[in-house]
């Protein structure tokens, strides 16, 4: 059963008519003149070694006194990066807000291929549980949270259920638009009502991984990849095998967070649109997720695919789940 906070809070989002649209809700926020700069905010490169020969880049956005300060691990989408428009918008909301912020890149992200040997797939939640880690021993931080976006959501999701109880100092989570179940997601990306995404994620993929090959000669056969046109056989034939999948099968079941969420033991907040083109609705009204005590499901009608842009009202701007998040992360938002 939603709870009826959840509700309340979803029915806060207000669309105008025109962007009822999923797909013009998806787009327009990449296309709207929005200024996200950083200009001001004190930036430190780090890098973070995840595996041998495999390390992360972030931008780090400290407080003047860092430990004191909460802090966020921030994780972009499929095919996005620290510089995407939504990963600056809410760095720049949530510092000004008293954050740290750490705007992470994924492996081979934001023009770091030559970081990792490997792929970047949805299963590498361990990535930031090492992350998380590491800002614990070498940082001393002890009030850490995980936020995400899309595959990013999953990440945050996937790593927070295997930490479960055995970390104190990571004290929430929030995912928008979250692929739990990659194996419906790529179904519905390639239906033929989404392929303007799925062309463009399938041609990012597809370059990304010529790039990679001229740093890692002989690591990918790429003779097959000219006839590769859908992402389940890319995942298949590349994403698969270098994550130690069996196949592109065995990948979309395991890389899920659905498989353990229920070991998620701090607040977290999911917010996700019931009309997002490939981010299955159903996936989220789950006992399993709607019963959970520490789960927040907030679900407007409407937002495509993190979208959610509204007109703006009571003085906030209109990244409608930016200004949420914030809200759940000063403990702003009702109970669950």
């Amino acid at each position: 059963m939603i709870d009826s906070s959840m509700n309340e809070l979803a029915s806060s989002f207000r669309p105008p008519r025109l962007l009822r649209n999923a797909h013009l809700m998806t787009l327009l926020p990449r296309y709207w003149p929005r200024k996200t700069p950083l200009i001001g905010l004190p930036q430190e490169e780090r890098f973070f070694t995840v595996e041998p020969q495999t390390h992360l880049k972030g931008y780090c956005h400290w407080q003047i006194n860092r430990r004191i300060s909460p802090t966020v691990i921030l994780v972009h989408g499929l095919e996005g990066s620290s510089e995407s428009r939504y990963m600056r918008g809410i760095t720049a909301k949530a510092y000004q807000a008293g954050f740290n912020i750490i705007r992470m890149n994924q492996r081979t992200c934001g023009g770091t291929e030559h970081l990792s040997p490997t792929l970047y797939n949805s299963g590498l939640s361990g990535d930031y549980r090492t992350i998380i880690n590491e800002l614990i021993t070498s940082d001393k931080l002890d009030q850490i949270w995980l936020v995400g976006y899309s595959m990013g959501g999953n990440l945050v999701l996937k790593a927070a259920g295997e930490i479960g109880q055995t970390q104190p100092a990571l004290v929430g989570v929030a995912a928008i638009c979250p692929n739990i179940d990659p194996t419906a997601c790529a179904h519905a990306l390639e239906e033929p009502r989404n392929w303007i995404y799925h062309r463009h994620f399938v041609t990012r993929l597809k370059s990304r991984l010529r790039r990679k090959a001229t740093l890692f000669p002989g690591k990918w056969d790429l003779s097959l990849l000219d006839k590769i046109t859908t992402i389940s056989e890319f995942d298949d034939r590349y994403t698969a095998s270098d994550g130690g999948y069996l196949d592109g099968a065995d990948y979309y079941d395991r890389a899920g967070a659905r498989h353990v969420l229920h070991s998620i033991s701090v607040p977290t907040l999911i917010i996700t649109a019931q009309d997002d083109p490939f981010i299955p609705y159903a996936m989220f009204t789950t006992a399993n997720i709607q019963q959970h005590p520490q789960i927040a499901v907030v679900a407007p009608r409407y937002g495509g695919h993190c979208g959610f842009f509204h007109w703006r009202r009571n003085g906030e701007d209109p990244y409608w789940a930016e200004n949420r998040i914030l809200d759940f992360m000063r403990g702003v938002l009702p109970n669950k």
